[in-house]
């Protein structure tokens, strides 16, 4: 059986942190430009390469550096000066256009050919493979008999899907709505998301008078499309099929968001982990995939769905709210202040929300990543208080945290 890699997304240190803590067995991540989160602010610096591979050498996790946006001409200098920056401290390159894989080509690194290029059947992949590609994301198109079928067709090349997060209403993302409306390419990675919002129908009247203005006074009536969201895909979540998708032969599991936050990608990467595992020891169970399912509504998330597995172009694929149905919310409280390691105690200011013993909070920061506890006793010098409010500090038991993490309470919801 072949165990298939936990590819997780990270958009800054604490996201990197938090895959790392969670089982990740690579992480994906971009430098700002040429790639499908450039506008996101999502985003590592060439600067931090060297951290970024220290943190991830250190666990033995690979690292794989976006470089999918298309590239106009004029823009391979500074493309191929991020390859060879990027060369030293990355296992592999994430590729769309056909001229950032002449230059992966020319500089001997290896690469990865992203979803953007809509690979859908193994011809494309035995192709892909011929120019140096050894890893293969296939189209989010591809049902799960096909992505079975590709696998065996060509087990020279490794072959990556995507098993949870965001799905774009276009065909594998490559959307031109934002470009159109707002001037914004979804291919240069500067998509808004057109496609979530609300929209109308209005009326469009074809007689008019001699000054041109309609002739019929109900000719600019409007009517607001419901559902809302007929253009909002659901998000994918395949936890419940992961022993499938093993079965399938993939080789690596990749988990939408490097615009998610921290406790997101900690959440999915555990969840993942946790699944795939289970079907590596035979313990993989409905009952296990329902316990995770629950984990993975913890965070942000539209209504989830199967994707396209199974079948195109699949029923129920469009949401129903606007709105995320995470079942829990991050208050902010406050941040630390001081770390007392022998004690393995924290003290906090208290900026926002406030805290009480049982709460259960979560402290996030660049070099912790993400740490969950259920507030214990708080302290403030001699005083046991029972509420720590906006303004106050306290002191309380807690993983190990640093002075400037930022301290969430942990609210629980209800739909």
């Amino acid at each position: 059986m072949k165990i298939p890699e936990i590819l997780a997304p990270a958009g800054d240190f604490t996201c990197l942190q938090a895959a790392l803590d969670a089982g990740a067995d690579a992480v994906y991540f971009g430098l700002g430009t040429f790639n499908m989160r450039a506008r996101s602010g999502v985003n590592f610096k060439p600067a931090d390469l060297p951290e970024i591979a220290r943190r991830c050498e250190t666990k033995g996790v690979k690292r794989y550096l976006a470089l999918n946006a298309i590239m106009f001409e004029g823009e391979a200098d500074d493309v191929e000066r991020t390859i060879v920056e990027a060369k030293p401290y990355v296992n592999a390159f994430i590729v769309s256009d056909w001229g950032v894989i002449e230059l992966c080509r020319r500089h001997g690194v290896e690469f990865h050919v992203s979803t953007q290029m809509s690979t859908s059947n193994s011809l494309a992949v035995k192709f892909l493979a011929s120019q140096g590609a050894t890893r293969v994301v296939l189209a989010r198109e591809c049902t799960l008999g096909e992505v079975s079928q590709i696998s065996r067709a060509v087990p020279s090349v490794e072959i990556e899907c995507f098993v949870h997060g965001a799905q774009c209403v276009a065909e594998s993302g490559r959307c031109f709505m934002s470009h159109d409306v707002f001037g914004k390419s979804a291919c240069r990675g500067e998509c808004v998301q057109p496609c979530r919002r609300r929209f109308v129908v209005k009326a469009v009247d074809l007689y008019e008078d001699a000054d041109g203005n309609p002739v019929h006074a109900d000719a600019k009536a409007q009517y607001e499309v419901e559902p809302h969201t007929v253009l909002s895909a659901r998000d994918l979540c395949s936890i419940g099929f992961v022993d499938r998708l093993v079965e399938a032969g993939i080789s690596s599991f990749k988990i939408e968001g490097r615009a998610r936050n921290a406790n997101y990608v900690k959440t999915c990467t555990e969840a993942y982990r946790e699944a795939v595992d289970a079907v590596a020891s035979g313990a993989y169970s409905q009952e296990l995939a329902n316990r995770l399912r629950v984990k993975l509504e913890s965070v942000f998330h539209r209504e989830f769905s199967e994707g396209l597995y199974f079948g195109r172009p699949g029923v129920g694929q469009f949401a129903d709210s606007e709105d995320s149905l995470a079942t829990t919310v991050k208050r902010h409280a406050g941040v630390v202040i001081d770390y007392f390691a022998k004690a393995g105690i924290a003290q906090v200011k208290i900026q926002d929300h406030a805290i009480r013993p049982g709460d259960t909070l979560q402290i996030h920061g660049a070099t912790t990543g993400v740490k969950e506890l259920v507030l214990g006793e708080i302290r403030r010098d001699d005083e046991v208080p029972e509420v720590a409010e906006k303004g106050t500090w306290v002191t309380f038991k807690a993983p190990r945290c640093r002075v400037g993490d930022k301290v969430f309470y942990v609210e629980r919801r209800n739909f």
